[in-house]
């Protein structure tokens, strides 16, 4: 095991934002992990899990031990007439998998290409686009307690997946006992933040494939296209280009993807903004509830094309923030809490960060 000293962080995450780990692990297998909690002064340190790099919004050096995850590798573990389990290293790039279960023939997740970040991160943040979620193709995940070291199998109701939400992104009540039932494992309902490595995610591609397409943006390619009947490939296509079209490349501008989630509120709140703002994108819920469109209502506040400093919201998508250049964390946060009492004072709504602050 090394421990890299005085790491940049820029490399690592999407944003771009320039940053360094005092002090850094590779994790590319559990045996890593084994080896930092037998060291006495390594286990004693906090620790922050650093996967792709591509939901995190970096204000400063990173003090807490990085823990990089890096594991690798993907096989199918299984395969019946219901459907294939394929088992998938965390630190694999999440569209790289989406790319080869196709390439292999094991469609399924293409409706969640070209979502950046690795597939370790993907449970974390319950991923979703195009009229799909990680959880409606979620098996089960390998987890190493950080503070016991044990070992375990989580599944769908252990993750507690909500929308843009997981067990993994809230704090133990308490960090020593409180996320442990008395058989060891995770209890439902507790937070298991920076409490857990993922270091193994399980997908469940069922069979017979049946296409997701009740999203409007698919329903205008089929539209436009005349082919009413996409198979998988197509499909994958699809969403590749509307992606392209919509959002920056992290590679090329720094960004975390839709900064905000959409918010939801009640039917009675939806009536209330309509009549005020008729032209409000909004989507009706299975609950009864109703999904607005964060982007247009940043948009409505003439936010779209605005910067501070080198952080801007992206001219072609308001949902997206974006570094023009040497953005700080703090410029990206200044905006995105300008953006929030923006809306607010507007529609009574509060939007909420998609990224981690860190």
């Amino acid at each position: 095991m090394l421990v890299e000293k005085n790491v940049p962080l820029q490399p690592y995450n999407t944003f771009h934002i320039v940053a360094k780990a005092f002090s850094l692990v590779r994790v590319t297998g559990v045996d890593v992990l084994d080896q930092v909690l037998a060291d006495p002064e390594l286990a004693a340190q906090p620790r922050f899990i650093l996967g792709g790099g591509s939901n995190i919004v970096l204000t400063g050096d990173v003090r807490s031990l990085v823990l990089k995850v890096e594991v690798m590798g993907r096989r199918v573990v299984q395969e019946t007439d219901k459907g294939i389990v394929i088992e998938v290293g965390a630190g694999e790039n999440w569209h790289e998998l989406v790319a080869w279960t196709l390439d292999q023939g094991y469609p399924g997740l293409e409706n969640l290409a070209m979502i950046p970040g690795t597939v370790g991160a993907s449970p974390v943040q319950n991923i979703g686009a195009y009229g799909l979620e990680l959880q409606d193709r979620f098996h089960s995940l390998d987890a190493t307690d950080l503070v016991t070291g044990a070992r375990y199998t989580l599944d769908a109701a252990q993750c507690g997946f909500g929308y843009r939400d997981s067990v993994f992104k809230h704090p133990p009540a308490d960090a020593a006992t409180a996320a442990l039932g008395d058989d060891g494992a995770p209890m439902t309902g507790f937070g298991l933040r920076d409490r857990v490595v993922i270091t193994h995610v399980r997908l469940f591609l069922p069979k017979p494939w049946k296409p997701v397409l009740g999203y409007a943006d698919l329903e205008r390619k089929m539209l436009e296209t005349g082919i009413t009947t996409p198979d998988a490939r197509q499909i994958f296509d699809w969403v590749c280009a509307i992606r392209s079209a919509k959002l920056p490349n992290p590679a090329v501008l720094g960004n975390a993807g839709s900064f905000f989630k959409n918010p939801q509120v009640t039917r009675e709140q939806c009536d209330d903004i309509i009549q005020r703002e008729p032209r409000i994108v909004h989507y009706p819920l299975d609950n009864g509830a109703v999904k607005l469109a964060a982007g247009w209502l940043i948009d409505a506040c003439g936010w779209k094309g605005k910067s501070v400093g080198n952080a801007a919201v992206y001219e072609r998508q308001a949902l997206v923030l974006v570094n023009r250049g040497d953005a700080t964390g703090g410029e990206v946060m200044t905006l995105a809490r300008a953006i929030q009492t923006s809306v607010y004072e507007r529609f009574g709504i509060q939007l909420e960060p998609e990224p981690v602050v860190v």
